[in-house]
């Protein structure tokens, strides 16, 4: 195979920080991940690109781009967990950055004084990657199952650069989300969260074979090699993976977010701003009545794009005026 140097095209949507705006360098993501190589192939129009359909291919990538772009060596994740795109998970932090620096007149905090909470940190542990690799935020990563955490663990373990960054902790209870992630002395800059999407297995099933679908669709039309449903069609195809906790819990996103909201309340005093992604739009009006029952002080919604992809954050505070600039003269003024 031949491999072409690319115009870097900015991808549509993404944010200006965003490394990965510019089309992917596949020479330069090849040298740093060799492993990648074998699913790279060139389609009609001369580009080259990878199945995105394909489950290797995806954390393959995953895995070149968090060694190319953040010096992360070695990373992998469980069979069947997530493998979540690395553009949008650092779309999220850096609009999370814009959110402090608003907060802190127009500068960005960073480094380890900084502190997140990652609701929901996964098996891959990607967004405590990425915002300490780049920021040099400190994370804690919550998730209530055992072998996310595990995972997790065994990569900032593995890696030098992630070393007293990031902290793991099990959820033991998964009724509660703060409860016992946030703990008395704790004090936490932004909690962020990408909420379990679906309502039951069923709906999230659905919703995989229709992305792989359009992705075989799309793969068609620039002359590549889509994913054969029928040749899976024994075993759940999840082209980026996913367990239970990770795509669905009883009532989807808006019943997980509305919970979340209600316990936020219990930590007002803890956390400057408490962040979830809201991927469906028609959720935001009950959302923002769920935000004013608890009292939030001051709510905002950052739209994201990543192409077609359409989708926000919202972010609410309980500290006052001056509760908040007590916060950032105590915390965040070096």
């Amino acid at each position: 195979m031949t491999k072409k140097k690319q115009p870097q095209v900015p991808k549509k949507g993404l944010h200006p920080r965003n490394p990965h705006r510019e089309r992917y360098d596949f020479n330069a993501l090849t040298k740093s991940c060799p492993q990648l190589a074998p699913f790279i192939s060139e389609n009609n129009f001369g580009d080259l690109s990878v199945d995105f359909s394909n489950p290797d291919a995806v954390k393959t990538l995953n895995k070149a781009l968090l060694k190319h772009f953040y010096q992360v060596e070695h990373w992998d994740i469980p069979p069947g967990y997530l493998c979540p795109p690395i553009p949008g998970r650092a779309d999220y932090l850096h609009y999370i950055a814009d959110l402090l620096a608003e907060s802190n007149e127009g500068e960005i905090p960073t480094g380890r004084k900084i502190h997140g909470l990652d609701v929901g940190v996964g098996a891959n542990c990607a967004y405590p990657i990425v915002g300490h690799r780049v920021y040099g935020w400190s994370f804690v990563g919550a998730d209530i199952d055992a072998l996310s955490i595990k995972s997790a663990k065994f990569i900032v373990e593995a890696n030098q650069t992630l070393a007293g960054g990031i902290k793991c902790r099990l959820q033991k209870n998964p009724e509660h989300i703060f409860q016992g992630m946030i703990n008395d002395k704790d004090l936490f800059d932004f909690t962020m969260c990408n909420p379990p999407f679906h309502a039951s297995l069923e709906d999230a099933m659905a919703g995989s074979e229709r992305k792989v679908r359009n992705l075989n669709a799309n793969a068609r039309k620039k002359g590549t090699k889509g994913f054969d449903l029928a040749e899976k069609s024994k075993k759940p195809v999840l082209n980026f993976g996913g367990q239970k906790a990770e795509l669905w819990c009883p009532g989807g996103e808006i019943a997980f977010i509305k919970r979340m909201i209600k316990q936020s309340a219990e930590k007002a005093a803890q956390c400057f701003w408490f962040t979830t992604l809201v991927s469906k739009k028609e959720n935001l009006s009950a959302i923002y009545n769920a935000l004013k029952k608890v009292g939030a002080v001051d709510v905002r919604t950052l739209n994201m794009s990543q192409g077609q992809k359409q989708t926000r954050v919202v972010a609410w505070t309980f500290l006052t005026v001056e509760q908040q600039k007590e916060w950032r003269e105590e915390r965040w003024v070096k």
